[in-house]
């Protein structure tokens, strides 16, 4: 298991606190959650009371007020517990978008909310035709006297079934690309005119909402405009990926050690030809390579996470952290898979959960392509 230099006795504390919470709250009902392919609302109001939900929010606006190492935290945690469906990383990641771009009326009406669970918080960017190129998308947020009208359609989006918040990115000017790109702030209960469509039948993370969502002539107040000017709905995206795609990493990190976790637990117990199956040589050079990737990925990450407190981390680091994180899971996943035998193939071992739900990590947060091409970008710049 990485040893990060980083985490000092509070963080190892608030590590045992999300550890301890997930294994009493979470754990007994994760194939029932899965099923039902929704976490309960009364599961985000517990986590909002033991401040996982806001600990990195201002302590003014009812989080802890701690570095985004905390949060980074139950990213690990959440993960080596063998779970993605839980949508806490599009929540959290919704909450610091208030916290960097809202007014402080904007501050004050919603981060308490986001933080005690009250509220569960999504981003609607994708659209059916639009992935990556967010500037191209079609969803409108028209000025209507003193209301936006918005009208489009999102699909893809996690937590879409249960968020009570989105962060909508829509165009307020439809002949401006970029400049023409603003995020606005959506309540969704009993808003007329918003629809949740067909809940995403998905290879993996089964556990989460992924939904369609529909807006039909659907009007909001205008200053659900997030910040004070519209235009910069592709500057404050562009400025938040890095941490997004930084969280991406760290959950590849903590799904491969938990790989690694139940595999050597599995090979120890196994015996094929009269002996362990960690007893082959195989068995023991693969798990070692494993083993090595998971310390290298973690080393890489902390750096990031160092470089990003201090306001240095590149667009263009942020994405070798995603891919090379989320192509290191995979690959690492998939290895653990192959020591299980026939059994890994059964949906009843951890080990086939974590292969399905890996597969998404080299395609949201923007495709590994994309990561590429922004790091070849950088690199071909005079």
């Amino acid at each position: 298991m990485p040893n990060h230099l980083w985490m000092q006795d509070d963080h190892h504390a608030y590590a045992d606190t999300v550890r301890r919470f997930l294994d009493e709250e979470f754990q007994p009902h994760r194939d029932k959650w899965k099923e039902a392919g929704k976490i309960p609302k009364d599961f985000w109001r517990k986590a909002g009371d033991l401040g996982i939900l806001g600990a990195t929010t201002p302590e003014d606006h009812g989080g802890l007020g701690l570095s985004r190492h905390f949060d980074a935290v139950t990213y690990i945690e959440q993960a080596k517990a063998g779970d993605s469906g839980w949508g806490f990383a599009v929540h959290n990641i919704a909450a610091h978008y208030i916290i960097a771009y809202g007014t402080e009326e904007q501050k004050a009406r919603w981060l308490p909310k986001l933080a005690s669970g009250e509220m569960v918080g999504a981003i609607a960017m994708t659209e059916p035709g639009t992935g990556s190129d967010l500037q191209a998308v079609r969803t409108t947020a028209v000025p209507d006297g003193n209301e936006y009208l918005i009208n489009g359609s999102k699909t893809f989006i996690t937590n879409g079934g249960s968020a009570d918040l989105l962060l909508l990115v829509a165009k307020t000017d439809p002949k401006s690309r970029a400049k023409g790109v603003s995020l606005m702030i959506v309540e969704t209960e009993g808003l007329e005119g918003f629809r949740v469509g067909r809940k995403l039948d998905k290879m993996g993370m089964r556990r989460n909402d992924t939904a369609e969502l529909f807006f039909e002539d659907v009007r909001i107040p205008r200053d659900h405009l997030l910040g004070t000017e519209e235009g910069h709905g592709f500057y404050q995206l562009m400025r938040q990926l890095p941490w997004e795609r930084l969280i991406l990493g760290y959950g590849a990190l903590g799904s491969s050690q938990c790989a690694l976790d139940v595999t050597l637990a599995y090979v120890k117990e196994r015996k094929a030809f009269g002996q362990r199956v960690m007893d082959f040589q195989n068995t023991r050079f693969k798990l070692a390579e494993c083993a090595t990737k998971v310390e290298i990925l973690a080393a890489f990450l902390d750096q990031c996470l160092e470089e990003l407190e201090q306001g240095t981390l590149t667009a263009e680091k942020a994405a070798m952290a995603k891919w090379w994180g989320s192509q290191t899971q995979c690959e690492i996943v998939d290895e653990c898979l192959q020591l299980h035998g026939g059994y890994g193939y059964m949906n009843e071992y951890l080990i086939a959960e974590l292969y399905a739900d890996a597969r998404v990590q080299k395609i949201y947060g923007g495709t590994n392509e994309i990561m590429k091409e922004l790091i070849a970008r950088d690199l071909d710049r005079d």
